[in-house]
């Protein structure tokens, strides 16, 4: 076995890890000792996943899988931006002003850059899917962007970042395991996927994410009622 397919194997293992730690924490009371044990497998693993992905890419693109290639590293910056928001909200969620610096906007104009380079490719090559997929990352960009000129009104903001960072580092870790470890794992067993799980490996995740995001919204962060308002 060569060193590209054992780097494979270590980077397929550790989307199992993060895949599994996610989504215990995901289910478990939030901030729980459990739910921060899951957590902190969840990072490490994810960090691993990034570590691993960077040389993954950079073989596809020396064997002219371009597309491939593209595809990684556009998931390594989405990847890597939401767990370092999600960290960075719980370390600093003592000051907003400090977890907004610099380096956030530096982040957040990358997102900006790398979406307008995805979307220059999907539409200069007639892939709608990378097209559309850029979206998320103008999406993320922006909103940075808006809230480092606003910053959110709440003694919990941190705790609003750190859901929506996680939920978004969930999107990529279901969309890189269903876009291609599910593929893989159909075609071994003599099944060719079609165009609409290539959409719903895609969009699905997404899909669900935004549902969560309403749910989770709603639950922990709920409106003061109208009267309550009118009053205070």
């Amino acid at each position: 076995m060569d060193a590209y397919r054992i780097l494979v194997m270590v980077h397929a293992s550790l989307g199992t890890v993060a895949l599994v730690s996610f989504w215990i924490a995901a289910l478990t009371r939030k901030g729980s000792p459990r739910h921060k044990s899951a957590g902190r497998v969840y990072v490490k693993s994810m960090l691993g996943i990034i570590a691993t992905a960077l040389p993954i890419a950079a073989v596809a693109f020396v064997r002219g899988h371009t597309g491939t290639g593209i595809f990684l590293v556009y998931l390594m910056v989405i990847t890597a931006t939401a767990l370092w928001l999600g960290w960075r909200a719980v370390r600093r969620k003592g000051d907003q002003a400090a977890f907004r610096d610099r380096t956030y906007l530096a982040v957040a104009l990358a997102n900006l850059i790398s979406a307008a380079i995805v979307f220059t490719i999907g539409l200069r090559t007639g892939t709608a899917v990378l097209m559309g997929f850029a979206m998320i990352s103008v999406y993320g960009g922006v909103t940075m962007l808006r809230r480092r000129r606003r910053p959110l009104d709440s003694p919990r903001w941190w705790l609003r970042e750190h859901f929506a960072a996680m939920l978004a580092c969930g999107v990529a870790t279901h969309i890189a395991f269903l876009s291609i470890g599910l593929t893989r794992l159909l075609q071994s067993a003599g099944i060719e996927p079609g165009g609409m799980l290539d959409l719903l490996s895609w969009f699905g995740p997404v899909v669900v994410a935004f549902i969560s995001g309403v749910y989770f919204k709603r639950k922990y962060f709920p409106r003061a009622p109208v009267d309550a308002v009118a009053k205070g």
